[in-house]
């Protein structure tokens, strides 16, 4: 019987991966000119951090979070970013050593919820938290960003969605109105909803279930219960949403599911219909209550955002191929194994890329396998070679090959990959393979 992966987390092979290094490369490259450092949080974290800032009644705490109990620690494996982050931040004391901090990760998280496309039990998320900056400017900069790394991974079917929560009275105002609403329709809901209604009816806004959604066509705006900050903050931020170019749909009934959002929301959506119901490629907001509550002396205000690399991965067109060695070695003698070896591991202090087969193949199961694998050039090394002190370096782009001294290799492969000689770099003599080799 063949042990597979577990349901809903999968092996991302090579060549799939040289895809997923060029979104993350994009993705670092972005966030870091704008002043976006790297943090890297521990995969597993109290349980208490989760069930305390995303809300013991969200699905994610309620149902799809991998807890375990283990010498007397209660332990979760992060669902999500942004609660270690912001725990990190604290514990370390961030506030007091700096007025804004700009944090940026990658990694993997795991929910135990139903696999479907572009969702996952294992996925792998990118984001980025400022903490110290309460302002609208923030806010339309960091939504501005997400725009720009999309675009620059090749999507262009996005639409950005733009709402606000508002602080904590209103949103508890807007909890009020909600269950008064939804509570003469409570049969026509979902089960899920049904509980939701209960603990928290914000979520009914976001449910998927065809009733629910039926059910929240007239259901009461945020935006009649904004206070006069709320308000303000939010129209500030449409203006420099219109300032910077980034065109975005105002959209009241944006909720996320996670119970520390404040403020604005915003998510940009999909609008091909590729990732079907599951439509966002990213999203994120405010969550100006949650250092404080993690035992900051003073509240911090925070923004950030999280984007799913499957979901962007199963849209995006971006192509990364696996690129094959520079020189692919291939020793056609036992004898000429040894000197082969040394050869590569000159080439490889150089910068060359280099792969040998040692296996005794012919040479044309060698030349076969260069090809297969885009190698650009074969460094061949049989019994003629080897007495005469040389290698045969075919390129296989021009069709054409050379013999050249065993000291003169790099500069033969350096010509023909045009690989910059630095003064780092070893000189020819030092190239020189020690006679004690075979």
């Amino acid at each position: 019987m063949v042990v597979r992966a577990v349901r809903g987390m999968k092996d991302i092979l090579p060549d799939e991966a040289a895809r997923w290094q060029r979104l993350e490369h994009t993705f670092r490259s972005i966030v870091e000119r704008a002043g976006y450092g790297e943090v890297r949080t521990p995969h597993l974290e109290s349980t208490e951090l989760f069930v305390r800032e995303i809300g013991a009644d969200t699905d994610v705490v309620a149902k799809e979070m991998y807890s375990f109990s283990r010498h007397d620690d209660e332990l979760t494996v992060r669902p999500e970013g942004t609660a270690g982050a912001a725990r990190a931040y604290v514990q370390n004391n961030l506030a007091q050593l700096e007025p804004v901090t700009r944090w940026y990760y990658l990694g993997p998280m795991f929910r135990a919820e139903r696999p479907a496309k572009g969702r996952f039990r294992q996925f792998h998320q990118a984001g980025c938290e400022i903490y110290g900056d309460a302002g609208p400017a923030c806010d339309a900069e960091l939504i501005a960003m997400c725009t720009e790394l999309v675009m620059a991974l090749g999507v262009r079917d996005f639409v950005v969605h733009v709402n606000s929560i508002g602080s904590a009275g209103t949103r508890a105002r807007y909890r009020d109105a909600l269950r008064d609403y939804f509570s003469p329709l409570a049969g026509s809901l979902s089960d899920d909803s049904q509980r939701r209604l209960v603990t928290n009816p914000l979520r009914i806004l976001d449910s998927k279930d065809p009733r629910d959604q039926e059910a929240s066509r007239g259901a009461p705006s945020v935006s009649a219960l904004l206070d006069e900050d709320d308000a303000a903050h939010l129209a500030k931020l449409r203006g420099y949403l219109e300032d910077l170019g980034v065109p975005y749909v105002f959209d009241p009934r944006l909720v996320r599911g996670l119970d520390y959002y404040t403020r604005t929301l915003f998510e940009l959506k999909i609008t091909s219909g590729e990732l079907g119901a599951q439509d966002a490629l990213l999203g994120g907001g405010r969550y100006d209550e949650m250092i404080q509550h993690l035992g900051n002396k003073k509240p911090v205000p925070a923004i950030g955002f999280a984007m799913g690399l499957e979901r962007i991965l199963a849209v995006t067109p971006l192509g990364a191929p696996r690129a094959g060695p520079d020189c692919f070695f291939a020793p056609l003698v036992e004898s000429a194994v040894g000197r082969s070896l040394v050869l590569a591991k000159s080439l490889r202090e150089h910068g060359v890329s280099c792969e040998l087969d040692g296996r005794g193949q012919s040479v044309k199961a060698m030349l076969r396998r260069a090809n297969a694998m885009k190698a650009r050039l074969v460094a061949i090394v049989g019994q003629e070679e080897l007495e005469r002190g040389e290698v045969t370096v075919k390129d296989l782009d021009r069709h054409e090959q050379v013999r050249v001294p065993f000291a003169d290799l790099f500069d033969a492969v350096r010509a023909r990959l045009a690989v910059p000689r630095s003064s780092s770099e070893l000189s020819r003599d030092e190239l020189r393979v020690p006679a004690s080799v075979p």
